[in-house]
């Protein structure tokens, strides 16, 4: 009878045990990924414009992934896939996004949720697309960027870069 009073007194010292370890968040000498995903509302003020376009912005915590990245630039079109990710919270991520470009004079004209994101905007000769992916608790938040501008059509220019009369 003793030996089974033990018993029942180790597992709900053990239980207890357990359920501090846990609920305090965390283990002397472990540390955790997860805690350093950037949670809503604490997105740093500062942030950078997304390559060679001024009036799109990210928060200072998505560096550009060059590697992924490319850009075509002609006399009447100039475009690229920007590639950037960062330990930010993915729907964190979108509110900032969206206050930014609304900021910055794009028209939000789409959106897709579902496991990514996907953000459509518009300015005149303009457009811009995003796909937001949360790849994970442990792992960076990416955004692609689809940018295309119509330089053509900002000068009154055809396709071939000849004046329209």
């Amino acid at each position: 009878m003793k030996d089974v009073l033990l018993l029942k007194r180790r597992v709900v010292f053990g239980l207890l045990a357990t359920s501090l370890v846990v609920l305090g968040g965390c283990i002397p000498g472990v540390t955790s990924n997860t805690s350093a995903i950037t949670p809503v509302g604490d997105l740093p003020s500062i942030t950078s414009s997304v390559a060679n376009y001024n009036d799109i912005e990210l928060p200072a915590d998505m560096k550009n992934d060059i590697k992924k990245s490319m850009s075509i630039s002609t006399d009447s079109f100039r475009g690229g896939i920007i590639h950037y990710s960062g330990r930010v919270e993915i729907n964190s991520l979108k509110d900032f996004i969206i206050s930014s470009m609304k900021k910055n004079k794009w028209k939000l004209v789409g959106e897709v949720s579902y496991q990514n994101i996907i953000l459509a905007f518009t300015k005149p000769n303009r457009t811009c697309m995003m796909n937001l992916e949360n790849n994970g608790p442990l792992s960076n938040t990416t955004v692609t960027l689809y940018v295309t501008v119509d330089v053509a059509a900002t000068k009154s220019l055809n396709p071939f870069g000849e004046p329209i009369n």
